[in-house]
């Protein structure tokens, strides 16, 4: 197993399959680009099967045990089902999308060997669910969500990005969670440095004690310092819950949290073939080029070498407490 200068084992790869999406989402740097009539073959700047299936070939030699497919919307790829059926054994395959083609593929893609789902859910109500997705999609989605558990993908994590336009519907969704079997939250912190607009932001530290006060139980997740909130629900005059039927709520927090990244054993795939050791860093790029496996094994261990913790190392605080670039680092490789 690869690890980097920082003693991070890489045991994760996050691979993008598409920036295609068929929703437009307020908070997302991608901005709903591309083509997005439906699923099919995949774009000349995409990756074919064979591009992914070579490198999650050389990445399981390095023990990487896991792989989760993202986009854009990863089931715009008509080819979703046979990259996961060539997926290497050894490895645990999720997806994280919205949901919207999971009706009528879920199962076959349970056949071709998905383990795990995460469907993006912003909030249950259908207006302000249009609102922030700029999509008609919210009754798709639902279903999406049941066909994923009538194929046995549970528990289907859902995910909301918390920000102005979405706190007012935290609790809600908490609620929706405990009170239905097989699915559970993943809060997820909004990024100001991804849209431009700092100005959505909310105290992420506030739901934490939110969660806090009416939880069941906490429990702390040490490989990657997070917390996960064990709940019945908010509301009163809701009879006892039976206790293995809580919710369960997770924060994934790590904005300006150098603890968050100190625990990263990720390296992530752009749909277009770039290895890079950090989500939101682009100057530390590696194209995969051709792909053979060697070129493969070489820039894979190019990129492991050469990953920095984003927070508390890439960027550092000045003397007025704010994060800048550490000088260090200017100038790194870029593609």
């Amino acid at each position: 197993m690869l690890e980097d200068d920082f003693g991070r084992e890489v045991t994760g790869v996050r691979v993008s399959l598409t920036d295609r999406c068929n929703f437009d989402c307020v908070y997302c740097h991608n901005e709903g680009l591309g083509d997005t009539r439906g699923p099919m073959e995949a774009q000349d700047d995409e990756m074919s099967a064979d591009d992914i299936v070579r490198f999650l070939e050389v990445a399981a030699e390095f023990d990487v045990d896991s792989v989760k497919f993202t986009g854009g919307e990863p089931m715009l790829r008509d080819d979703l089902e046979e990259i996961i059926r060539r997926t290497p054994d050894s490895m645990e395959v999720s997806m994280t999308t919205n949901g919207t083609y999971l009706p009528g593929r879920a199962e076959g893609l349970v056949d071709a060997g998905l383990e795990r789902v995460n469907v993006s859910q912003d909030a249950l109500d259908p207006e302000a669910f249009a609102e922030i997705t700029k999509s008609g999609a919210y009754d798709k989605v639902m279903e999406g969500v049941e066909a994923a558990l009538d194929a046995g993908l549970a528990p289907v994590k859902l995910n909301m990005v918390v920000f102005e336009h979405t706190a007012g519907y935290v609790e809600d969704m908490v609620d929706h969670v405990a009170e239905n079997d097989g699915l559970q939250l993943q809060l997820i912190e909004y990024m100001p440095e991804l849209t431009g607009k700092p100005e959505w932001n909310i105290d992420i530290q506030r739901v934490h004690d939110w969660l806090a006060d009416i939880a069941d139980e906490v429990e702390h997740r040490e490989m990657h310092d997070r917390k996960r909130y064990w709940v019945s629900g908010t509301d009163p005059d809701a009879p006892a819950a039976d206790p293995s039927k809580r919710g369960m709520v997770e924060i994934v927090d790590p904005v300006e949290n150098p603890t968050f990244c100190a625990n990263c054993h990720r390296v992530r795939v752009t749909h277009e073939g770039y290895l890079k050791g950090c989500l939101n860093r682009n100057d530390d790029l590696r194209s995969m080029g051709e792909m053979t496996k060697d070129e493969i094994r070489e820039t894979f261990r190019e990129t492991v070498a050469n990953r920095v913790p984003y927070y508390g190392e890439y960027m550092v605080k000045n003397d007025e407490g704010e994060w800048e670039i550490n000088d260090e680092y200017i100038g790194a490789p870029t593609a």
